[in-house]
Protein backbone atom coordinates (compact mmCIF):
# COMPACT_ATOMS: atom_id res chain seq x y z
CA UNK A 1 0.00 0.00 0.00
CA UNK A 2 1.31 3.40 -0.95
CA UNK A 3 0.05 6.83 0.06
CA UNK A 4 0.50 10.01 -1.96
CA UNK A 5 -0.10 13.66 -1.18
CA UNK A 6 -1.81 15.18 -4.21
CA UNK A 7 -2.58 18.86 -4.79
CA UNK A 8 -5.00 20.30 -7.30
CA UNK A 9 -7.86 17.80 -7.07
CA UNK A 10 -11.02 19.91 -6.96
CA UNK A 11 -13.81 17.69 -8.28
CA UNK A 12 -14.93 14.14 -8.95
CA UNK A 13 -13.41 14.38 -12.41
CA UNK A 14 -10.04 15.09 -10.84
CA UNK A 15 -10.41 12.07 -8.59
CA UNK A 16 -11.22 9.88 -11.60
CA UNK A 17 -8.25 11.29 -13.54
CA UNK A 18 -5.90 10.39 -10.68
CA UNK A 19 -7.37 6.89 -10.43
CA UNK A 20 -7.02 6.42 -14.18
CA UNK A 21 -3.43 7.68 -14.18
CA UNK A 22 -2.37 4.99 -11.72
CA UNK A 23 -4.53 2.30 -13.36
CA UNK A 24 -2.93 3.07 -16.72
CA UNK A 25 0.41 1.86 -15.30
CA UNK A 26 -1.03 -0.92 -13.12
CA UNK A 27 -4.38 -2.25 -14.30
CA UNK A 28 -4.78 -4.29 -11.10
CA UNK A 29 -4.30 -1.30 -8.78
CA UNK A 30 -7.00 -0.53 -6.22
CA UNK A 31 -6.99 3.25 -5.78
CA UNK A 32 -8.84 5.27 -3.13
CA UNK A 33 -8.90 9.06 -3.51
CA UNK A 34 -9.71 11.47 -0.69
CA UNK A 35 -9.64 14.77 -2.57
CA UNK A 36 -10.67 16.79 0.52
CA UNK A 37 -7.58 15.57 2.37
CA UNK A 38 -5.45 15.59 -0.78
CA UNK A 39 -4.50 11.96 -0.25
CA UNK A 40 -4.45 8.95 -2.52
CA UNK A 41 -3.98 5.41 -1.26
CA UNK A 42 -3.24 2.62 -3.68
CA UNK A 43 -2.70 -1.08 -3.43
CA UNK A 44 -0.40 -1.35 -6.42
CA UNK A 45 2.74 -2.99 -7.72
CA UNK A 46 4.10 0.50 -8.48
CA UNK A 47 6.50 2.17 -6.11
CA UNK A 48 5.29 5.36 -4.43
CA UNK A 49 7.52 7.42 -6.74
CA UNK A 50 6.26 5.62 -9.86
CA UNK A 51 2.65 6.25 -8.82
CA UNK A 52 3.44 9.89 -8.02
CA UNK A 53 5.03 10.28 -11.47
CA UNK A 54 1.89 8.89 -13.10
CA UNK A 55 -0.25 11.40 -11.20
CA UNK A 56 2.12 14.25 -12.09
CA UNK A 57 1.89 13.22 -15.75
CA UNK A 58 -1.90 13.62 -15.41
CA UNK A 59 -1.36 17.24 -14.35
CA UNK A 60 -1.43 17.16 -10.55
CA UNK A 61 1.28 17.88 -8.00
CA UNK A 62 2.00 14.57 -6.29
CA UNK A 63 4.61 13.15 -3.96
CA UNK A 64 4.88 10.16 -1.67
CA UNK A 65 3.24 11.05 1.64
CA UNK A 66 5.41 11.61 4.67
CA UNK A 67 3.96 9.54 7.51
CA UNK A 68 5.04 9.11 11.04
Amino acid sequence: MIVLDVEGMTCDGCSKAVQNAIAARDADAVVVVNRIAGRVSADTKLSAEEAAAAVRDAGYDAAPAVTG
